[in-house]
């Protein structure tokens, strides 16, 4: 069998728009892949869609954040507190890989618009951060990713305001933006560059996409009525305006 990725390359050549593709492996398993242009060197990157990105279970776990939850589990049973419990620099630096490791993923997956999974992976980042923060030894550690906490919340929610447009739920997307604007407004401050960068950027993001849906948003007979009353007004068309007012306080009493 040839391991020569020549004709690989040659099938799907590189395009910036068109970089990123879901494949089938034997086995039935899908699994995402990333054509890779930089300069003599041309490749291609896969990631497994489901549990680890590079398909390993360290420790015989899904995950390596799922053995220290373990880990936490049997010292609470051996002593009957988390007390005393803690992630050294190694269990920290093995989190935070397999954390990057998700991001990368994550951030395909938007590409490709698999919100469903965007929401699964953010959610496990954003529960390694708080494990993280709670139980690091090292202060640099507790630290380290509560700078992003604004940009995961609104990747969050940016997934789901697309599962709920998909599905014509045009409040529910709205109230999961303003939901998520109120999070990141009350979040305690970090001494990062980077945190209130993100903070700004995600909270003008978040406009934006809401401006979006407002929009595309179909009218309630109500607001249909309420913007041919504010027209009669403006053309001093009275006894249409107090028809139209009437309506209005049919369907608000019904």
């Amino acid at each position: 069998m040839s391991e020569d990725i020549g004709p690989i390359l040659k099938n799907w050549p590189y395009d910036p728009q068109n970089s990123i593709r879901k494949v089938i492996d034997p086995r039935g398993v899908e699994k995402i892949q990333v054509r890779v242009d930089q300069g003599a060197f041309q490749g291609v990157l896969q990631m497994e869609l489901d549990g680890r990105p590079d398909g390993q279970k360290p420790y015989s776990q899904a995950f390596v954040l799922d053995y220290h939850k373990q880990q936490l589990q049997k010292h609470v049973g051996a002593s009957g507190s988390p007390v005393g419990f803690s992630l050294d620099e190694r269990a920290c630096s093995e989190i935070f890989d397999e954390s990057r490791r998700i991001y990368e993923r994550y951030v395909f997956l938007l590409q490709i618009r698999d919100y469903n999974r965007v929401v699964r992976d953010t959610e496990r980042n954003m529960d390694v951060f708080r494990f993280v923060n709670r139980y690091a030894e090292r202060t640099e550690d507790r630290e380290n990713l509560e700078k992003w906490w604004p940009y995961i919340l609104r990747i969050n929610a940016v997934a789901r305001v697309m599962i709920a447009t998909q599905q014509d739920e045009y409040d529910t997307a709205l109230e999961i933006i303003g939901d998520t604007q109120t999070k990141i407004s009350n979040l305690e401050g970090v001494q990062a560059e980077e945190f209130e960068i993100e903070k700004k950027r995600s909270r003008e993001s978040l406009k934006e996409l809401e401006d979006e849906i407002l929009s595309k948003r179909p009218q309630s007979p109500a607001e249909k009525l309420k913007e041919e009353l504010a027209q009669a007004v403006e053309d001093e068309d009275f006894e249409r305006a107090a028809a139209i007012r009437d309506k209005i306080w049919e369907l608000e009493e019904n």
